[in-house]
């Protein structure tokens, strides 16, 4: 209650009657008003202060948080298994040969008289090649033609003798025994008639043999005589092939032979011909492994209307292969550890999978799947080796950063 009174006497002051004395209270009184006022101010300051600091503490541990959690995140690329065997070129050696190869020989025999075609030489079909001296063919037709002619004569007296003893035989006059002999000889000599022309026929056919065609179109390989060589039928005379288009004939090995069909276009190459490619297409299979080697045998036809590649020469086949019911994975996309080869897949929530797969076929960049994943399930690009089953993993696009 005292001091209440004091503070009033203080904030009223009595008036004295001096008037400094006035002035100095009234100065007194301002100087405590102006500290209030900047105690107040600084504690408003000071409030402020601290509370930036907290809130400045509470938004970096804010952001920590937040870089951690993200800095705990793996990122990883993921792709697919895809259905269709990756396409690639099997190349495998083989031997070109003319589509027909043939020894010519002559069927008459006798002398060489003259040869008109040698090797590297192109000839057309019927054209001639050789002809052969053959004295003994050309007597043996000449007696052909004339047993042909006797054969002739002795039907015409055979079958005029017959139609005189048929008028006799009207009349009675021959007994019908005579007149079937007469008949019969008649018969006889008709048959004989037919073996002498044929005879005179075969030598005939014989006598063109003398002259040695080719049989088909192609290019003479081979000259084994000269004018003046004894001829019989099994010596051979030229070798001829034909070079549009060439045979090539290549084994293929038993486990692409399921890929390999007629009408498969393929690639041709030869090393001396090194800028250059051949196309063709395969003609045939066997359509059964060979059980000694384990490969199948294939015939592709060659086109060569330049006639560049000769019959003979080395090549490489390049056969592109490509199985549509393989299903095949990206190769980085394999774990090797000691349990297997893995891969490791991811679901829609993130969580990956470590799943063992049998590897078939190896092309490369991808390899062929023969058990363990589907074409549905996603592959992770690029493992690490410590990713293990049940971890959480973010799935980045190529382009994204994370």
């Amino acid at each position: 209650m005292t001091e209440q009174r004091h503070s009033e006497l203080d904030l009223h002051p009595i008036d004295t009657g001096s008037d400094e004395d006035h002035a100095n209270l009234v100065k007194r009184q301002q100087v405590m008003r102006y500290t209030q006022r900047a105690g107040i101010v600084l504690m408003v300051v000071l409030a402020l202060g601290a509370g930036r600091t907290v809130f400045s503490r509470v938004a970096n541990a804010q952001v920590l948080e937040k870089r951690t959690a993200e800095q705990s995140k793996i990122y990883l690329r993921a792709t697919q298994a895809r259905m269709g065997g990756a396409e690639r070129v099997l190349t495998l050696p083989a031997t070109l040969q003319g589509y027909v190869q043939s020894p010519v020989a002559a069927r008459a025999a006798g002398y060489l008289k003259r040869w008109t075609k040698d090797i590297g030489s192109r000839v057309e079909k019927g054209e001639l090649l050789a002809e052969i001296a053959a004295p003994e063919i050309d007597q043996q037709l000449s007696q052909a033609i004339a047993a042909r002619d006797q054969a002739a004569a002795n039907l015409a007296l055979a079958r005029s003798t017959a139609d005189r003893w048929e008028g006799l035989r009207r009349k009675d006059v021959v007994s019908q025994q005579d007149l079937e002999e007469k008949r019969s000889a008649a018969a006889q000599s008709q048959a004989n008639l037919a073996a002498a022309e044929a005879n005179m026929q075969r030598l005939r056919q014989l006598e063109e043999f003398k002259r040695v065609v080719a049989p088909f179109a192609g290019v003479i390989t081979r000259r084994n005589v000269d004018v003046g060589d004894l001829i019989d039928s099994s010596r051979v005379l030229f070798a001829l092939s034909q070079t549009d288009p060439l045979r090539v004939y290549v084994s293929v090995p038993q486990a692409y032979a399921h890929l390999v069909k007629a009408g498969l276009q393929v690639s041709v190459t030869q090393s001396e011909l090194a800028d250059q490619r051949f196309t063709g297409k395969v003609a045939r299979t066997a359509a059964s492994i060979d059980a000694a080697t384990r490969t199948m045998q294939v015939e592709v036809s060659l086109p060569n209307p330049d006639g560049l590649l000769l019959p003979g020469a080395y090549v490489q086949v390049g056969l592109p292969l490509s199985d549509k019911r393989a299903l095949t994975a990206p190769t980085n996309t394999l774990l090797i550890r000691g349990e297997g080869t893995l891969v490791a897949t991811v679901d829609d929530k993130g969580v990956v999978s470590l799943r063992r797969v049998t590897v078939g076929r190896n092309y490369g960049a991808d390899f062929e799947v023969l058990d363990g994943i589907s074409a549905k399930d996603r592959l992770i690009l690029n493992p690490p080796d410590w990713l293990a089953d049940g971890q959480v993993v973010t799935l980045v696009a190529d382009k994204e950063q994370p």
